[in-house]
């Protein structure tokens, strides 16, 4: 009866342990001792911890009310028999079943709390995936769309007039639509490397822009009508990936803010470098567009870069007129 139990015990678990039950109450009846073999209804109560660590919770309760009513049997049964019913050996047995049932218990507890914490992680992952797509995708796009109306809006006054400076305006506007096609591609190749194979990979790991950047992004800029001067206060270094790709998307924001919602000519923007710090600033003196429609997502998505790094950051007016935006990277120790 026991071998039988041990066999079923996984797919059909309370006719198991009825099972081991009864084995271990017929093979301890044979035993002429006074009081209850506890050892016979060892194995008896590691199947129950087993089934109720492993078997949802009504099957655990269920298993153990049957290993009590059982046990409680058994001993008035021996009561009938005129046999001693062993009073602390049984209620060693008892302590020993409750124990079991009770370890099983935690187990289960302890792996669905597991389940749900991996369920938690999952869906935070998720979701910081989805914000960090949302601003790749903001900040390769929006910039590149607030230069290509630039440079259209250009191309149009002076189609007539000067045809050349038209030609070099639509220029820029292919190339500003190539670059940001470009970029796109990229992601959309990060983001299917478990599908496409060894292509997309190759894909998703082209460089992606940094502050070695910043130079191109202000003469595309200076190029559609608003003059960026890049000022690098320090010596320029090699940075750790996420803080140079960072820095750039920051400035390339802050440009575009200021070339779509400034009304500015001009914009300045300072690199400095530390041993621990990376420090950015963008200045416009424009009086800015009252009339924006903007949902506010850029300055969003830069807060939430520089909040990812641990740094600090700051966007607001001028006291004399203008724009500010700072922020202040950590860069770790050892980097050169």
């Amino acid at each position: 009866m026991a071998l039988l139990g041990c066999a079923l015990l996984r797919r059909r678990p309370l006719p198991a342990l009825a099972l081991l039950l009864g084995g271990s109450v017929a093979a301890s009846t044979t035993v002429s001792v006074a009081d209850v073999p506890l050892a016979q209804f060892l194995a008896f109560d590691l199947a129950l911890g087993c089934v109720t660590a492993t078997r949802p919770p009504h099957t655990g309760r269920a298993a153990a009310g049957m290993s009590l009513g059982v046990m409680s049997g058994y001993v008035l049964v021996r009561l009938l028999l005129g046999a001693s019913p062993g009073a602390s050996a049984v209620l060693v047995m008892v302590r020993v079943a409750v124990v079991a049932w009770l370890t099983g218990r935690s187990v289960r507890e302890d792996r669905r709390h597991a389940q749900v914490l991996r369920t938690q992680l999952t869906t935070q992952a998720v979701t910081a995936e989805r914000l960090r797509i949302a601003r790749e995708l903001h900040d390769m796009i929006a910039h590149s769309i607030g230069v290509i109306a630039l440079q259209a809006g250009a191309a149009g006054r002076v189609l007539e007039t000067q045809p050349a400076a038209a030609r070099g305006a639509l220029r820029a506007i292919e190339s500003a639509g190539r670059e940001t096609l470009s970029g796109m591609r990229r992601m959309v190749g990060a983001l299917r490397e478990a599908e496409a194979g060894q292509q997309a990979k190759e894909a998703a790991f082209d460089p992606a822009p940094g502050l070695a950047d910043v130079d191109r992004l202000a003469e595309r800029t200076t190029q559609a009508g608003v003059k960026v001067d890049v000022r690098w206060n320090c010596e320029r270094r090699q940075l750790p990936p996420e803080i140079d790709v960072s820095a750039y998307r920051i400035i390339q924001e802050a440009v575009t803010n200021a070339v779509r919602h400034a009304g500015t000519s001009s914009c300045q923007v300072f690199i400095g470098c530390q041993d621990n710090e990376l420090s950015i600033e963008v200045l416009d003196s424009g009086p800015g567009r009252t009339n924006s429609s903007g949902s506010g997502y850029g300055l969003v998505g830069m807060r939430e870069r520089v909040g990812l790094l641990h740094g600090d950051f700051h966007a607001a007016p001028r006291p004399e007129g203008g724009f500010r935006v700072t922020a202040r990277l950590p860069v770790p120790s050892g980097i050169s």
